[in-house]
């Protein structure tokens, strides 16, 4: 299994970003895939998740309402649109992905169950 992030980059305050996050490997079998974001000196945090069909999803409540996931399952895909960033979105970004979903927010964007992670791509914010 392999995950490619792209699309990070440097912006200014509440301006928008949108990251790739391209898997392969999983064959025909569905897939979680969320996104973490690590700031410097700070822990990995879970920031949204997205159901292998693509129905059901978990936002951490710093980026609700302003981050949007999606997938597109024929080019295995999962697309973070990132809108009115801040400088506290700052931070490398991952994609993780594995074959469970969790029904429990907490359980969904808790980094310790997911498997299979990308490299990281940065995003800055400045105001």
């Amino acid at each position: 299994v392999q995950l490619q992030a792209s699309g990070g980059g440097s912006v200014q305050d509440g301006k928008s970003l949108r990251l790739s996050c391209k898997a392969s490997g999983f064959g025909t079998a569905p897939y979680t895939v969320a996104w973490f974001r690590q700031a410097p000196g700070r822990e990995r945090e879970g920031v949204v998740c997205i159901s292998g069909n693509g129905l059901t999803t978990h936002y951490s409540d710093s980026v609700k309402g302003r981050f949007a996931i999606s997938r597109d399952s024929a080019i295995d895909t999962v697309f973070l649109q990132m809108n009115d960033l801040k400088p506290e979105d700052t931070a490398v970004y991952y994609c993780a992905a594995d074959l469970i979903f969790w029904s429990d927010a907490h359980e969904a964007l808790d980094k310790s169950n997911y498997d299979y992670w990308g490299q990281g791509t940065q995003v800055t914010v400045s105001s």
